[in-house]
């Protein structure tokens, strides 16, 4: 009766121990983005292979650039569409998650009401859709999930980016994090990083981004590839002109 036993110890400790050199690996990489910039992301090497596989051209546009090369303009912008407290928080913004919770819930309790069939005998149940979801994550988990996770969406991954979260926030500083994060972000189909996006829809240099131009950008990040077919549609330029807005009190990570 121990045989058994001894044998799922064992397996036990072995999965435990590969978990702990996996964790191992990813902090050394982080700690080595201290000094050496990426040269690429999960999520990058996962669209080159979905476009390698759907047979069609890859087109790529990236080019790092130093964050003092990244207007400042774009920076606030990003901050305050993405994460307002960029500079005040350590990789979590707890108060941000516990709004996208409620409203995620008030979303969920209008589609089952939307839901529910009508009051009329013989009438049928309007179908539900699936609410749209909103997210509380922080630029520096969006990091840490583009960097070295996967897509998938379940509680191990997210457990998993909290660490690589914490782990980004101890060894780099935050103008580190917003560098990387500037430089590896997807701002449309094949294109990657602030000079790249600037050159695309402004053919301008990051350095030289105004203050509209950098909003606009910013709106864009959370559905690149939609928004890369209208950059200029009067949803982009409303929500641009309230990211202008609100620039001024963002504080730039020193």
């Amino acid at each position: 009766m121990k045989t058994p036993w001894r044998h799922v110890l064992r397996f036990a400790g072995l999965l435990a121990l590969s978990l702990l050199a996996l964790q191992i690996v990813f902090v050394l990489r982080i700690a080595l983005m201290a000094w050496v910039d990426p040269q690429s992301t999960t999520f990058q090497r996962s669209e080159m292979w979905r476009l390698a596989t759907q047979h069609r051209p890859l087109q790529w546009a990236q080019q790092w650039v130093k964050l003092e090369r990244i207007s400042p303009n774009l920076q606030r912008a990003v901050i305050a569409s993405e994460d307002a407290a960029f500079v005040e928080h350590v990789g979590v913004d707890w108060e941000a998650v516990e709004r996208a919770w409620e409203r995620n819930q008030r979303e969920e309790a209008r589609a089952d009401t939307r839901a529910r069939p009508a009051a009329r005998p013989g009438t049928a149940a309007k179908p539900r859709h699936p609410p749209k979801l909103v997210g509380g994550s922080t630029i520096t988990q969006q990091l840490a999930k583009n960097l070295l996770l996967s897509g998938e969406r379940n509680a191990v991954r997210k457990a998993q980016e909290l660490v690589l979260t914490l782990a980004l926030e101890g060894f780099l500083s935050k103008q580190r994090i917003l560098e990387i994060y500037l430089n590896n972000v997807e701002w449309g189909e094949g294109l990657f990083g602030a000079q790249a996006a600037a050159r695309y829809y402004f053919r301008v240099d990051a350095a030289r981004l105004g203050p509209e131009p950098a909003a606009r950008l910013a709106v864009m990040l959370p559905a690149p590839k939609r928004f890369e077919r209208a950059p200029a549609s009067p949803y982009v330029l409303e929500r641009a002109a309230a990211i202008v807005a609100r620039m001024g009190a963002v504080d730039l990570p020193r």
